[in-house]
């Protein structure tokens, strides 16, 4: 269930270079870095200059599908491309926040695939608002041609894909004729701008090629590009994009990039100049100007429960600067925003990606908090100003989730279930726990759904000899309801729901105090590579482990639940 409050943005883009599509005002110079270049040194040089963006806060998303996918003639209208069901931001009911390239498929090397402090994971970019059914019939399948149709609203297909298409799934998502250039443009914005990340699910991307696409999802986007091309819809978006996260799609601005890297024009130099404007090579001369962020962009950090805090990142990009930028937070409720730095140089400002400057807000009253952080000097005529946007409520209270036996087991396969919170929440955790009877390897893994509406999750990567246990919690601006009962699927099967043993876990400096009310028997904890690191033979109340900092696992020879805990 989505509740949020919206605010409209009315944003002053500053005056531009010609653009490359049609009514698109590109900053000036902003692609003079992928002049000249192929190939691969071409693909780089995009990952650098559209990873450097705004990170948006999943909270705010909804304020920002309003100038990103609202019909231009109806602002209220939500521009569904996964349906055409009429939806309102004034009543959205229905709808999610859907990841177009789903996020199950990325693991970055070391860190956790499912967490909201990964740029993608609100990349506005490929974030779309979308029908609740439409997208749960997606689910996590690839792009694809549907041979065989499972669902269909008239917009949204999903079923089996056709011959040589899926990269081995057993379903694809066909979009509509009108905006399968859509996502052909999004996906290559994403294979370029998280090239670095270590992808879980290889249906369309691998880890192995710098291209990133598999050969038949390349055939793919291709072709779906070049029948569908830059529609009004998408420069505009673009543009919104920008107001939000200070980058831009290149594979909208310049509608024939991707030839270059995995089209008929591999091989070949990109110069800007074929595309329809020049590079600045040349040192700039001009008037003293700043490039990002525009005047009138709004940061909404949307909401946070007061005792939370939360930062964007805003990159500065300057040309021709002559001074010390100057930086200041004033105006209303100036106390509850706070920056790192009062003066950034012009040389950080000048430079290609600009100056990661973080803005934090951190409530101390419930309410809806407004600010401007003003930039100024550099040898700017005049300021620029950034719209701060925030509401602070209070601490959710959160009860402890219900977690409901395992469905559709197969030799792969199984849904993990559970019943819905009684309250508001924004989505659900399910962490799930793989011991590996062979080599007594331990794995634990937290996997978040999309939104508050969903009560399962599906895995499909059960192997012979693993015992696999599962428990939910919810998620409300930045707390997490009680962990809930433990489920419990062994290698033959499900076993049912596991009572809670009578064991808490306390983290401590230099170790962890164990309580428990009864013996619960040998216990060994495991740093988070699975290393066995302690063993206790009998584990009895108010026992102190040392442990260096860092992350643990500790389990007991009574219960299969896994204690996950941070030592500082």
């Amino acid at each position: 269930m989505i509740r949020k409050s919206f605010l409209y943005m009315v944003v002053v883009l500053m005056a531009t270079c010609a653009g490359l599509t049609a009514n698109a005002t590109i900053p000036a110079g902003y692609y003079n870095s992928l002049d000249g270049k192929s190939g691969q040194a071409l693909k780089n040089a995009i990952h650098d200059l559209t990873l450097q963006h705004t990170v948006l806060s999943y909270n705010s998303l909804w304020t920002y599908f309003r100038d990103t996918d609202s019909y231009p003639d109806n602002p209220n209208r939500v521009w569904d491309m996964y349906s055409d069901k009429f939806y309102f931001f004034t009543s959205s009911y229905g709808m999610n926040r859907e990841h177009s390239l789903p996020k199950s498929w990325w693991a970055p090397s070391g860190q956790n695939s499912n967490t909201d402090l990964y740029p993608s994971y609100t990349d506005i970019m490929h974030l779309y608002p979308a029908d609740a059914d439409a997208n749960a019939a997606k689910y996590y399948w690839p792009l694809g041609e549907v041979s065989r149709v499972n669902f269909n609203n008239g917009v949204t297909k999903v079923g089996t894909p056709k011959t040589g298409q899926g990269g081995g799934a057993s379903e694809v998502f066909e979009p509509d004729d009108r905006y399968k250039g859509d996502f052909a443009r999004t996906y290559f914005y994403m294979a370029c701008t998280y090239q670095h990340y270590r992808w879980r699910h290889t249906f369309m991307l691998n880890n192995d090629d710098w291209k990133s696409l598999n050969e038949w999802s390349v055939d793919l986007l291709c072709r779906w590009a070049r029948n569908d091309a830059v529609s009004d819809k998408e420069v505009d978006r673009n543009e919104a994009v920008q107001r939000c996260q200070n980058n831009r799609n290149p594979f909208i601005d310049i509608p024939e990039l991707f030839e270059y890297i995995w089209g008929n024009r591999q091989g070949q130099v990109f110069y800007l100049s074929e595309a329809g404007t020049s590079s600045d090579t040349t040192t700039y001369h001009g008037e003293p100007e700043l490039i990002a962020p525009t005047q009138g962009t709004v940061l909404d950090f949307g909401e946070v429960a007061l005792g939370k805090s939360i930062d964007y990142t805003i990159y500065i990009k300057g040309r021709g600067l002559t001074n010390p930028l100057t930086l200041t937070i004033y105006r209303y409720d100036a106390e509850m925003f706070s920056i790192p730095v009062s003066s950034v140089s012009r040389t950080a400002a000048n430079s290609a990606n600009g100056y990661p400057l973080k803005v934090t807000y951190t409530p101390t009253t419930v309410g809806e908090h407004t600010s401007r952080l003003v930039i100024l000097d550099g040898g700017l005529t005049g300021s620029v100003g950034v719209e701060l946007h925030a509401r602070c409520l209070p601490v959710p209270s959160l009860t402890k989730l219900e977690a409901l036996d395992a469905t559709g087991i197969t030799g792969s396969n199984y849904t993990a279930n559970w019943r819905t919170a009684d309250e508001e929440v924004d989505y659900y955790i399910i962490t799930r726990s793989v011991y590996n009877k062979n080599s007594g390897d331990v794995r634990v893994e937290e996997f978040t759904t999309d939104d508050d509406s969903t009560t399962s999750f599906t895995f499909t990567d059960r192997q012979a000899d693993e015992t696999h246990t599962y428990y939910v919690q919810s998620y409300r601006l930045g707390y997490m309801s009680e962990p809930s009962n433990v489920i419990t699927i062994d290698a033959t099967g499900l076993t049912g729901i596991q009572a809670d043993k009578p064991l808490q876990v306390i983290p401590m400096e230099g170790g962890i105090l164990v309580k428990c009310s009864e013996p619960v028997g040998s216990a060994n904890v495991y740093d988070m590579a699975g290393r066995l690191v302690r063993n206790i033979d009998n584990l009895t109340d108010d026992t102190i482990i040392d442990l260096p900092r860092g992350f643990y696992l500790l389990t007991t020879s009574t219960s299969r639940q896994a204690w996950k805990v941070a030592v500082k």
